[in-house]
C-alpha cells in the first residue's frame, strides 16, 4: 500500500509542479478563475457564472472540473459614477483519476475599478482573492491488483487504511490582479490584465510530504469591434506560467445580432474557435437571449496526446446570467 500512495503522491505532485492548475478552455466565461480583478466587472446589478469541463473523456474521467461562482456590486448610488466595486463568491471542484483524487475550493474575492476619465469608459481595477482549499484521495475509489479478476476490478482487497485521515490536505491561498478596460468609441473596447495566483505559495502536507505550490502568473487580453450593424468581432488570448509548464491561447468568434438592434436585450449567435498552442483546436459556439449567455467547446487534441484521447480533448459547458439594470447607461465590459 505504501509503495501505491507513494507513486500516486508522485503523480499528483508532478502534475501540480510541472503544469498548470486545471483550467479552462473558455477562459473568458470564467473570469473568477482567470483574474480577482474580474470581480464586479460587468454591466448589471449582478452576475452568475457556471462552468463545466469534461477533459480526456475516453481516459475514465481523467478530469472533470466545475464552478460556480457569483459576484455583485456594492454602493451604486454612493460610490463616483465612473467607479465601481465588486464582491464575490465562488465555489471549485477539480476530480482526477475517476472521482479518486478531490480537490475542492471556496472563494471570497473584491475588486475596485476607478474611473480614468468623466465617463467610467476607461477603468483600472485590483482584485484580491482569498482561498480555501481541500485535497482528498477516495481510498473507496482506488484499485489494487488483488483486485482484478477475469471481469475486471472486482474483486475484495486486502489493503487496510488504517488512518484515513491522513490522505486529506487543506491551506489557505492568495491571489491577485490588475485589470485595466477601455472604449474609445461605442464601436469598440478593449481590455488587459495580470493575476497571479498562489501568491503566497502556499504549503500542501500530505502523507508527510510537503510541497510548495507554485505560483501562476496570467497575462490576458482581447476586445470587441463592430464590423456592421448586426456583427461583432471579438478577440482575446491568454499566457499563462507556472512551474516549468506555459499555456498560449489565442482565438475569436464572431458575434450575429438575428432580432435586430431595436430590441432591448438582443439575441445574438457566436461562432469562432480558440487554438491552445501545441495542445487543443478549440471551436466554439454560443448563445446569448434575454440576460444569459451560453457557450460550448469541444477541444480537438493535437498534442502527443491525440493517439490515446482518439483526438477528444474536452466537452465544456459555460453559461452566464447577468441582471442588467434597466437604464441608459450602457458601458462595454468585457465579454471575451
Amino acid at each position: 500500500m505504501k509503495k501505491l500512495i507513494i507513486v500516486l503522491l508522485i503523480f499528483i505532485l508532478g502534475f501540480s509542479a510541472n503544469a498548470q492548475d486545471p483550467h479552462f478552455s473558455q477562459f473568458f466565461s470564467s473570469p473568477l478563475t482567470l483574474n480577482p480583478a474580474f470581480t464586479g466587472k460587468f454591466n448589471g446589478n449582478y452576475r452568475i457564472a457556471g462552468n463545466y469541463r469534461n477533459q480526456w473523456p475516453t481516459i475514465n474521467n481523467a478530469f472533470i472540473t466545475s464552478t460556480a461562482s457569483v459576484d455583485f456590486q456594492l454602493m451604486q448610488k454612493k460610490l463616483v459614477y465612473t467607479d465601481n466595486w465588486g464582491v464575490g463568491i465562488m465555489g471549485y471542484t477539480d476530480n482526477s483519476a475517476n472521482g479518486a483524487v478531490k480537490f475542492n475550493y471556496a472563494s471570497l474575492s473584491t475588486a475596485y475599478h476607478k474611473g480614468l476619465d468623466e465617463d467610467g469608459y476607461n477603468q483600472i481595477g485590483v482584485g484580491f482573492q482569498i482561498t480555501y482549499a481541500n485535497m482528498l484521495i477516495n481510498t473507496t475509489s482506488l484499485k489494487f491488483e488483488d483486485q482484478l479478476t477475469t471481469s475486471g476490478f472486482t474483486g475484495v482487497t486486502s489493503e487496510i487504511f488504517n488512518n484515513p485521515s491522513s490522505l486529506k490536505s487543506n491551506f489557505i491561498d492568495l491571489n491577485a490582479g490588475v485589470l485595466y478596460t477601455g472604449s474609445s468609441s461605442d464601436k469598440n473596447s478593449y481590455y488587459a490584465g495580470v493575476s497571479i495566483y498562489h501568491v503566497t505559495r502556499p504549503k500542501q502536507t500530505f502523507t508527510g510530504a510537503n510541497y510548495l505550490l507554485n505560483m501562476r502568473t496570467t497575462i490576458h487580453g482581447g476586445g470587441n469591434f463592430d464590423m456592421n450593424d448586426n456583427t461583432t468581432l471579438h478577440v482575446s488570448a491568454l499566457q499563462s506560467f507556472q512551474g516549468g509548464a506555459a499555456e498560449t491561447v489565442v482565438g475569436g468568434a464572431i458575434q450575429f445580432n438575428v432580432s435586430g438592434n431595436e430590441a432591448p436585450k438582443p439575441t445574438s449567435f457566436y461562432a469562432g474557435a480558440w487554438l491552445r498552442f501545441k495542445d487543443a483546436l478549440i471551436p466554439y459556439i454560443g448563445l446569448e437571449f434575454d440576460d444569459f449567455r451560453l457557450g460550448a467547446t469541444y477541444d480537438i487534441n493535437t498534442s502527443s496526446l491525440k493517439n490515446a484521447s482518439q483526438k477528444r480533448g474536452g466537452l465544456e459547458i459555460s453559461l452566464i446570467y447577468i441582471r442588467r439594470p434597466n437604464t441608459d447607461r450602457n458601458i462595454r465590459c468585457p465579454k471575451f
